[in-house]
């Protein structure tokens, strides 16, 4: 076989090869960072940690999945303090995000990809008093939760405070919520609050659409599950999100597509640099 021929097929293996390949960044993949792949199929490189505490929040317990995107990490930040100067009371519980590195989590189907969190719903006591939450306690139509505390045996579900959070999240101009998974009975509770307190209607609608009881997993009666949107550059660089693109969320960039060769010309030129005349055959 001739050299060029060679080439060529030794390019053409390479690049199946990355295709195969494309959810996990490497050296022949340099361009793949971030939140890389789908939530339940996917790594994650370059992850900020959420500290064990800070304004209106601290952690549910000390855990290694405490890892998101940047973006996801400032977002819990950011609602927290916004619940807590609006409506003080008990600490924000923030359960799981994702490990150091992504990848599988015990517990979890998803999370593996740095755009995850499962954040715990504000509570108070029967007569109305603000407490931190007793952990995943299931709320039930009522807004009424039981506990194994015999000194406080039920929790109320804090509607305010909990509309709160939703209101600071959907209306964050960095969040880009995708989704945020809640029993569609605490999700009436929610909206039919929203509407009495006099929201902006298209607000409302946002919430409405980001709220959603999932089909294949357990209702969440007891905790919110948040997962953020790949932003258009975070797609780029490999993110995978496959949800509703919301008419709120950022266009993804329009990229003018490659011809064959254009392709195979920009894939010779990174394996062999400085020597467009062995990449193109021309001398």
């Amino acid at each position: 076989m001739r050299p060029r021929a060679s080439l060529l097929v030794f390019c053409a293996a390479l690049a199946l090869l990355l295709v195969a390949c494309m959810g996990t960044p490497t050296p022949l993949a340099p361009g793949l960072s971030g939140s890389v792949g789908l939530p339940h199929a996917g790594v994650l490189t370059g992850a900020a940690a959420l500290p064990d505490r800070g304004t209106g929040y601290r952690l549910l317990r000390n855990t290694s999945a405490r890892y998101g995107t940047p973006r996801l990490v400032e977002t819990v930040k950011r609602a927290a303090r916004e619940v807590a100067t609006l409506r003080p009371g008990a600490p924000l519980l923030v359960g799981d995000l994702s490990n150091r590195h992504g990848g599988f989590r015990n517990g979890h189907r998803s999370h593996r990809t740095g755009r995850d969190v499962d954040l715990l719903l504000y509570c108070t006591t029967p007569d109305g008093r603000s407490i931190p939450s007793p952990g995943f306690v299931r709320f039930g139509a009522d807004g009424l939760a039981e506990t194994e505390d015999k000194r406080l045996p039920f929790v109320r579900f804090d509607t305010e405070r909990n509309w709160q959070l939703v209101k600071a999240l959907v209306t964050s101009p960095e969040a880009d919520v995708e989704w945020l998974f809640l029993a569609r009975w605490l999700e009436a509770l929610l909206i039919e609050h929203a509407r009495a307190r006099g929201e902006d209607p298209e607000l409302v609608w946002r919430a409405e659409n980001v709220l959603l009881q999932p089909k294949d997993a357990a209702p969440h009666d007891d905790h919110f599950h948040l997962r953020v949107a790949c932003t258009p550059a975070e797609a780029v660089a490999g993110c995978e999100g496959r949800g509703p693109a919301w008419p709120w969320l950022p266009e993804p960039l329009a990229l003018e597509p490659w011809s064959d060769a254009e392709a195979l010309a920009a894939l010779l030129d990174d394996l062999l640099p400085g020597k467009p005349e062995a990449a193109t055959g021309t001398r």
